[in-house]
């Protein structure tokens, strides 16, 4: 039969065919496995400090489930006084978001954002009144006053054929008096 269809038995003293690789290993619930002794140490110190670790070890259960019984009750007690995970998030991210807010690199930050929008604000005001005085000069030019009157004149007689009566723009000089077409180019 081959190795890898052969049943494992765990009381043979090979393992299953393992040994190449393990070591049969007494194991003890909570006792560590023993491992050789550190220079130094006499076997009396190594019990000693074994003895020790055990003790620990112990104390590390019975605070985890000391602890565990808290969390159950302090949950009980939360419970009954009809607190919900959900306000504790709350209270926790009000918390953590006034935290944030008294810190220095937050001040700092804010300082330096507030004094960069005063800064922007300053520099787009200073070109709203240039751009503001350059279009005042632009009015003020004689090629502005120009197309100015012409729109205005333009506009007269637009006001004033409707004033008339009549819908039509008035005719281009040289065609005589017959209104635009309705295949013009525009």
């Amino acid at each position: 039969m081959d190795s890898a269809s052969q049943d494992i038995n765990l009381n043979s003293p090979n393992k299953g065919g393992l040994s190449d690789f393990m070591t049969d290993v007494p194991v003890e619930p909570g006792v560590a496995p023993r491992a050789p002794a550190v220079e130094g140490l006499t076997e009396v110190e190594e019990e000693e400090l074994r003895a020790e670790l055990a003790k620990v070890e112990e104390e590390i259960v019975t605070l985890r489930q000391v602890l565990a019984a808290k969390e159950r009750h302090c949950g009980e007690l939360k419970r009954r006084l009809g607190l919900s995970t959900l306000g504790e998030l709350k209270q926790n991210l009000s918390r953590s978001w006034h935290d944030v807010q008294v810190s220095t690199a937050y001040k700092k930050t804010q300082e330096t954002l507030s004094q960069a929008g005063q800064k922007t604000s300053a520099a787009l005001s200073t070109m709203g009144s240039a751009i503001s005085r350059k279009l005042g000069d632009m009015r003020n030019s004689a090629t502005f006053k120009s197309f100015e009157d012409r729109v205005g004149t333009i506009k007269s007689k637009v006001v004033g054929s409707r004033e008339n009566g009549s819908d039509n723009l008035p005719s281009s000089p040289g065609s005589g008096d017959q209104p635009l077409s309705d295949h013009a180019p525009f």
